[in-house]
């Protein structure tokens, strides 16, 4: 049974702490001076045009925590919407507007704590999913945190497109997905935040509607990060995972960048670059495939999609992190940018995504056992073993 944990008023959690002052510049030599005033004026440039596109999470913004019982204000029903890293989602229901939310419970702990705050810094963009309400309630005797979010009821990405019928998908349909979710990682990147576990599985439509939005969801593997901080805990979901992070090297928010080129890639032909031929999440030769950037554009999928989208692809895919093109430069690819643009060319994607309908449920089965195993390897902070 859910209950408040204290009878105190509502807490602020996740006060955002003044930042450092910087160090003193060293001294540098005239021309060297000039260079890094010209490198400042462009990041100061790019910072504008970020703080344009996206409005920054405002420092003093806090989000309240309710100690009252969640049940006060929601029903919980045990329907289940879905299945995060951190376990169930349910359909919860306001008493007072009967309007349909999702329910996802977490231990209270620090590290959920902290995954809560990157999620509410991240819940201004309109292509991630929203927090609408956290509670901190005793179940089961234990405290957690009861995160209320908006109900995504459109269905998983990929399933939209193996469900269209006869309805052909085209390749401007692809460039406006990928347009969406680059919406999504911009918005992260520009507040320092990686996702780290961008897949379709966490792409959720908010309706059946044609015109409904596509969000990312499930921040369970979400970090914050800076130019000097890359990320090195090694977590990641098959199919989707950068190559360095299959080794002990760090990585960074170009983890998310390979994870779009994965996903731009099966939007435009149904399968994955780095498919195993064994149905396995991922096998020794796939892994290897993954580590040498191993992968070829097969007719006749591909036989229809211009040199320029393959290209696009190639530098998303590229082993080295530090020679990935960065999300500024996907968004303003004009594959991208001009979207609208982009021709009506029918592709295989709906009817591959049919045809290995089977296989492709399979492979989420893998992914979700995967996932289990990189939880206990990522507390261990060593490499896993997925051989």
């Amino acid at each position: 049974m859910l209950s408040n944990s204290q009878n105190q008023n509502p807490q602020i959690l996740f006060p955002n702490p003044p930042p450092p002052p910087p160090p003193p510049p060293p001294h540098q030599p005239p021309q060297q001076q000039q260079q890094l005033a010209q490198q400042q004026q462009q990041q100061q440039q790019q910072q504008q045009q970020q703080q344009q596109q996206f409005p920054q999470f405002h420092l003093k913004s806090v989000l309240p925590i309710k100690k009252n019982a969640i049940t006060d204000d929601y029903r919980v029903t045990t329907q289940v919407l879905g299945l995060g890293i951190n376990g169930k989602v349910l359909e919860i229901l306001n008493r007072k507007t009967g309007d349909k939310f999702a329910l996802k419970m977490l231990q209270d702990c620090p590290k959920a704590r902290r995954e809560v705050e990157l999620h509410w810094r991240a819940s201004q963009c309109s292509h991630i999913v929203k927090i609408m309400d956290v509670y901190e309630n005793l179940y089961q005797g234990r405290k957690c945190l009861l995160i209320v979010m908006e109900c995504l009821d459109g269905g998983e990405l990929f399933s939209r497109i193996q469900d269209r019928g006869d309805q052909a998908f085209t390749e401007r349909e692809a460039s406006e997905i990928m347009k969406s979710i680059g919406e999504a990682i911009q918005y992260l990147h520009s507040i320092n935040i990686a996702h780290r576990d961008v897949k379709p599985e966490n792409l959720l439509y908010t309706s059946k509607r044609p015109n409904a939005v596509l969000k990312l969801t499930d921040f369970g593997f979400a970090k914050e990060t800076t130019t000097h901080n890359s990320l090195a805990t090694p977590c990641y979901t098959p199919y989707y995972v950068a190559p360095e992070v299959l080794g002990p090297e760090k990585y960074d928010k170009s983890c998310d960048m390979w994870s779009l080129g994965v996903i731009m890639y099966i939007l435009l032909c149904g399968y994955p670059p780095f498919y195993s031929n064994h149905g396995l999440a991922i096998s020794p030769g796939m892994k290897k495939r993954i580590r040498m950037g191993q992968y070829e554009f097969p007719n006749p999928e591909w036989s229809e999609v211009s040199e320029e989208v393959k290209q696009l692809i190639r530098n998303l895919l590229k082993t080295d992190p530090t020679q990935r093109m960065t999300i500024t430069e996907f968004m303003n690819h004009p594959w991208i940018m001009q979207s609208m643009q982009v021709p009506q060319t029918p592709l295989h994607t709906s009817r591959v995504l049919k045809e290995e309908k089977d296989l492709w449920e399979d492979v989420k089965e893998e992914m979700t056992s995967a996932l289990a195993t990189m939880r206990i390897q990522s507390r261990m902070k060593t490499p896993i073993n997925v051989n």
